[in-house]
Formats: C-alpha cells, sequence, structure tokens
C-alpha cells in the first residue's frame, strides 16, 4: 500500500481526505450487504459504498433503474435494429419484459447467484437484453471482445466463472467449441445470429433460448431481483491486458447506476422528458466505454439506441449514422482519426473552387471568429454544414472521445468543421469517465473537470505542477477478481484509486494528461521523457506518419519506430501495402512518385526520408534538453493494428508488444 500521508498531494474539492465513518453513517440509511471494506476480490464480496455528505444520492440495483426508467419511457422506442434493410424498434416497456424472460432462461439453464454469462460478439439487442437479464437473474455480466483469439475467450470465460456463454454467430461458436471442454463452469451456449449448422447438446438458437424460461414463475425470478444489493457486483471488465494478463474489474450495481446517472449528466447527456437522445452503438461493448454510453445511460435516460452493422468499422458506420442522424455521438482517438483521414481523401478529389471554399471555412472557424457573427455563419452554412451532413451529424450537438489520449492535430481538424470534440477521461475501475468535457465546460487538449460528486488529487507532484491523478467516488471499483494484491497496488489505505497516469490542472480545475508512468521512459541518463507530447508533436510536423512510438528505456538516447498512413483492407481490417491518398498527396508535394509504403521504405524514396528529417529536426528545436531529442528513426513495413496485435481492442497501442515485436529494428538503433 501506498503511504499518501508521505506524498506530496494536490487535492481538489474538499482539504481532507474522505472519512470511513461519513460514508458508514449514511449507508445506514439504505439496504445495502454487509461489509467492511471499501474493496473485495471475491465475486460473491460486497463493498462499503463511498456515500458521504458531497455524494449523498441513494444507492439503486440495476433493476431499481430500469423499473423507474419503464414508468417514464415505456412508450418510448429504445432499441432499433436493422433487419432486411428496415429499421425495426421497441420500447422500453417491451426491452424490460425481454430481459425479465432472458433472465428466466438463463435460471432455466443453471445460471448460478454471481457467476457469468459472457456474451462474446457484435452489439446488438440481443447483446443488451443478455446483459441486463443476467443482472436481473443474479449474475455477473462478462464481455469478452469479439477480436479476442479462443485462448483470450477461455481466459475470461475460466476466470469468471462463466455459466453461459453468449456468442454472436458461427465464427464466435467455433472459438468457444475449441475450448468449452476446458471451462468446468460452463453449462450451455446460445447463438444469437444466424442459423445453428449442427445441434450439439446445450447448445440453443436465440429463439429456442427465449422460449427456456416461459415456465419459470415471476415469483422466482422477482424473489432474486429483491435480493439483490447495490453495494454487490454486477458486471466485470476485463482490462485489454496491453501491461500482462487481463484483469477483472468488478463493477457494482451501484457503480453502474451512479455512473449512468451522473458521469452522463457531467456531459450534457439529456433526459428522455426533455429531448430524446438518438446515439449509434459500434464500439466494443466489452469495453466500459460504450457499455457505460450505450447500454446503462441508455436505459437511464430513456435514450434511443440504432445498432450499426457488424462491419462498422470497415465503412459502413457512416452510412449508418446518415440513416439515424443521431444527437450525441462517441468515438475512441483512432475513429475520429480515421474519419479525419476519409474526409481529407475526399477533399482531395473535390475541384479546385471547392478545395479553396473548404480552406476558406474551416479557416474562419479555426481563426476566433465570433460564432454569431456574419462570416462564421456564412462559412458554416455554405460548406461545413453540408460537411457534417455527409459525415450523418446534421442533428449531432456532442461529440466525445475517449478510452486513449487524443492527438492536437485531430482536435484542431475537427474544430475546423465546427465541429468541438469533448474529451472524457476514466478507466475500467472508474466505471468510465471520471472527467468529462460538455458544450458549456471544455478546454481544447483538456479531459475536462472531475464529475460532481467525485474528487480527484495529484500525488508526487513534481516542479512542473505534474503528479499521479488519483481518484475517488461512486464510481470506483469494487477491486480485481481474486487478486488482492493487485487490487492493493491499485487502491491505498484511504480508499483513492492510484490511477498510474501522469496530469496537471489549471487554476478552474480543468485536467490535462501528461503521460502514464509505466510509460515513462527513463534515459540511461535518468531523464524522464514521457513519449506521448513527442509522438503527438512529429505525427504534426509529418503529416503522412500514421503511428509514432518513442523508444528510450535505460538506452543513451531516444529512437523512434514510425509507419506510415496507408489504405485498410475492408475485409480484414489489416493495413495494405497502398498509401492513403492523402499520403500519396503529400508525396506528391515532394516531387515523390511512391504510392505504395514499400517504394519508400528502406530508404528507397530520399525525398520522403528528408521530409521526415526535416520535420523530426523540428520537433527536436522545441525539446527542452538534449535527453528529448530524437537521434535514430525507422520506418516500419505496415502499420500498426488490431489484427498485427500492435494496437489493442480500443486501439490503443500496446507498447510492451511493440518493444517485442521490433525488437531487431530497435536494436539495430544502438549497435555501436
Amino acid at each position: 500500500m501506498t503511504d499518501t500521508k508521505k506524498e506530496e498531494e494536490v487535492q481538489f474539492l474538499e482539504d481532507e481526505s474522505p472519512k470511513k465513518k461519513n460514508f458508514e453513517e449514511v449507508q445506514t440509511k439504505v439496504v445495502l450487504a454487509p461489509a467492511q471494506l471499501l474493496w473485495t476480490t471475491e465475486a460473491n464480496g460486497s463493498v462499503l459504498l463511498r456515500m458521504d455528505e458531497s455524494c449523498p444520492q441513494e444507492a439503486i440495483t440495476v433493476h431499481q433503474m430500469f423499473l423507474t426508467s419503464v414508468q417514464k419511457y415505456g412508450h418510448l422506442s429504445a432499441l432499433a435494429s436493422k433487419k432486411k434493410d428496415k429499421w425495426e424498434k421497441i420500447t422500453f416497456s417491451e426491452y424490460y419484459h425481454l430481459c425479465r424472460v432472458a433472465a428466466k432462461g438463463f435460471l432455466k439453464l443453471g445460471l448460478e447467484r454471481f457467476h457469468s454469462v459472457a456474451i462474446l460478439g457484435f452489439n446488438s439487442a440481443e447483446w443488451f437484453i443478455s446483459a441486463v437479464g443476467t443482472v436481473f437473474a443474479g449474475g455477473i455480466m462478462t464481455g469478452i471482445y469479439a477480436t479476442n483469439s479462443p485462448e483470450a475467450c477461455h481466459y475470461v470465460a475460466n476466470d469468471s466463472r462463466a455459466n453461459i456463454i453468449v456468442v454472436e454467430n458461427q465464427k464466435q461458436l467455433d472459438k468457444i467449441l475449441q475450448i468449452k471442454e476446458n471451462l468446468p463452469h460452463l453449462k450451455a451456449i446460445v447463438q444469437y445470429s444466424g442459423a445453428l449448422l449442427n445441434k450439439l447438446p446445450d447448445l440453443y438458437s436465440w429463439e429456442e433460448f427465449m422460449a427456456l424460461g416461459l415456465d419459470v414463475p415471476d415469483k422466482e425470478l422477482d424473489d432474486i431481483i429483491s435480493s439483490q444489493r447495490a453495494n454487490q457486483c454486477c458486471v466485470l471488465i476485463y482490462t485489454s491486458g496491453t501491461t500482462g494478463m487481463p484483469k477483472g474489474v468488478m463493477l457494482s450495481q451501484d457503480n453502474i447506476t451512479w455512473t449512468a446517472h451522473h458521469a452522463s449528466r457531467a456531459g450534457d447527456m439529456q433526459p428522455a422528458e426533455i429531448k430524446q437522445e438518438v446515439l449509434v452503438s459500434y464500439l466494443p461493448l466489452s469495453h466500459i466505454a460504450a457499455q457505460i454510453y450505450d447500454l446503462w445511460t441508455g436505459i437511464q435516460w430513456g435514450e434511443l439506441v440504432y445498432f450499426a452493422q457488424p462491419d462498422a468499422l470497415k465503412g459502413s458506420l457512416i452510412n449508418t449514422l446518415r440513416e439515424v442522424r443521431p444527437t450525441s455521438h462517441m468515438g475512441v482517438p483512432r475513429v475520429w482519426e480515421k474519419m479525419m483521414e476519409k474526409i481529407k481523401e475526399g477533399i482531395s478529389q473535390c475541384g479546385y473552387i471547392k478545395r479553396k471554399l473548404v480552406t476558406w471555412a474551416m479557416s474562419v472557424t479555426l481563426g476566433g471568429e465570433n460564432q454569431n457573427s456574419f462570416l462564421f455563419a456564412l462559412a458554416d452554412g455554405l460548406v461545413l454544414e453540408k460537411l457534417r451532413a455527409e459525415l450523418g451529424f446534421t442533428c449531432c450537438s456532442k461529440f466525445f472521445s475517449g478510452a486513449a489520449p487524443i492527438g492536437s492535430e485531430t482536435l484542431q481538424f475537427f474544430l475546423g468543421l465546427n465541429i468541438q470534440l469533448y474529451e472524457a477521461y476514466g478507466m475500467s475501475e472508474t466505471s468510465g469517465p471520471h472527467f468529462m468535457s460538455n458544450p458549456k465546460v471544455h478546454k481544447l487538449t483538456s479531459c475536462g473537470k472531475v464529475v460532481p460528486g467525485c474528487k480527484f488529487k495529484l500525488a508526487n507532484v513534481d516542479k512542473d505542477g505534474i503528479g499521479e491523478v488519483c481518484f475517488w467516488g461512486r464510481d470506483i471499483f469494487m477491486g480485481f477478481l481474486n487478486m488482492e494484491d493487485k487490487t492493493k497496488e491499485a487502491l491505498d489505505e484511504d480508499g483513492w484509486l492510484h490511477s498510474g497516469d501522469l496530469g496537471k490542472s489549471d487554476e478552474e480545475g480543468f485536467l490535462y494528461i501528461t503521460g502514464r508512468i509505466k510509460e515513462l521512459i527513463i534515459t540511461a541518463g535518468g531523464e524522464n521523457v514521457p513519449p506521448l507530447p513527442i509522438e503527438d508533436a512529429v505525427k504534426k510536423q509529418v503529416p503522412i506518419i500514421s503511428n509514432a512510438m518513442l523508444i528510450g528505456d535505460k538506452r543513451k538516447f531516444l529512437s523512434m519506430l514510425l509507419t506510415l498512413k496507408c489504405t485498410t483492407s475492408t475485409e480484414t481490417m489489416e493495413p495494405t501495402d497502398d498509401l492513403s491518398s492523402e499520403a500519396v498527396e503529400y508525396c506528391k508535394q515532394l516531387g515523390s512518385q511512391a504510392t505504395k509504403v514499400s517504394d519508400i521504405t528502406g530508404e528507397k524514396d530520399k525525398a520522403v526520408y528528408q521530409a521526415i528529417q526535416e520535420g523530426i529536426d523540428r520537433v527536436n528545436s522545441r525539446a527542452i534538453s538534449n535527453a528529448q531529442r530524437i537521434q535514430k528513426w525507422t520506418i516500419l513495413g505496415r502499420d500498426f493494428s488490431i489484427s498485427g496485435g500492435e494496437l489493442g481492442p480500443t486501439m490503443k497501442l500496446r507498447r510492451p508488444v511493440v518493444l517485442q515485436m521490433y525488437h531487431n529494428e530497435i536494436e539495430s538503433f544502438y549497435k555501436e
């Protein structure tokens, strides 16, 4: 445990650490399971909730939240799925009823209390219904990334003691069939999309599954629901394992219901009685960001959720957005970057006059022109409004980015389209966002302010005001499943969650993330170098660069691995050898004829290599010390990708994996 009293700290919102006595007193007023500690590592454990004078809201279960929403929004459409080119919708009343039917089905299949139902597949109404049905039935809902290998699926299903696995289709079913003999708790598999190719014991189609529980009495389910407590576990989120084996993040019913209510309001999401929010669900639901935004907040505020097609990230997302015209949209940085590249490609193919018009309009919005001025209205109405309509953003007023840091170039580009990206910041262990930006609370490159009712502090602050970001609030997780040591590493003796992220805040309480402690490069000379700002600067100076990764831990100098912007195969989502149109255009401006990555690598294209070196020289000229200058670099033969292993499921750079994969290239930098 970290002794926080010895740390130099900056704490916001309160002068004293929250007192255990305060939240114990508040909790005597609500019916909770007995608990002595703020954490547990047992699936059937319970925890003290961080309820105090600054956060006194009553703790409720997922069922209580849903029931309240049905009473308010029962007649409103809740979920929309595309079947045979037509959108089919169900209301909140129907949604609630289907969740009860699923819960009875799980009970019939033998779901045990605090065992899991693991869900493996793309976003769908069945995914949502399975998730909520699991919680109603007293189980723990566990998402598995659709991109996981059979071995990775086994790890999650085994660790969470899955009684039932819900799969999307034959492709996902095949993974489970390879491993099911090594899953001692598994009782049944349910497939929710496509016909069953083979009838196997304990394998059910969705229709068969939903008919299973028809003879389970309402009272049996109601008794289980009424026995549930808000300080017990209902969701497991497995970390993407970028720094080792995935950890099962245990989230309580209160974690889910409190965060769905309060973090979403901090993002200015509206309750349906004021305005029904419309959104498109397409990011992995096994990740907390999409799950809290799409699923749980959708129930809390009566939102209408449309499900994208499974090939959304292969190109169909834009078509869905144009059809649906969401009022709010969330993307991870890589999604926004890909969208930016697509727009730039479209602009580059326009005629001269249209290109000039777009450049002019974007310069008006970026030039600090008053939004109420005639010039701004002209630029927006004449050009930018049409560009936003092309993206499906005609009705969209809130654009969120989360799950990883976003580059300043991307923020600036979308600002030029009169699209302000609102950054959120948190982690699986904070049930999603602990900091939020919204139309009234935002600053460029900041991830916003702490969600009201939550707290933060900076520990071990250095001379530049940078310290480790620590969290406190009702969104803080229960613990890592079966991992006491890891839980005690994350939570200090006073119950503060240590993020491992470095940040600083301004006088208004806006937070800026500067890097991760584990990613901090400590050179052989003992200099601390945060890689993110340098990588971001290189990408900004050299627009042909797709990914940049700084190397230099325990090394004499810094070096860098670079990849070039290229097209992606629409079938496999793997990077191809063909340069993107933006990259080809960049090469043309240098007098280069390159159209492929392989035309450039190995120093085959001197003009491009010289341009990259000049860009790196510009970055080096702004370095605060010699130790922070990039001395050597190389261009890799292919871009980073999820399928290649360099990126995690949310497209976050997996630095330890890249270090292993490109060991030879890295070692060549440092040969005498």
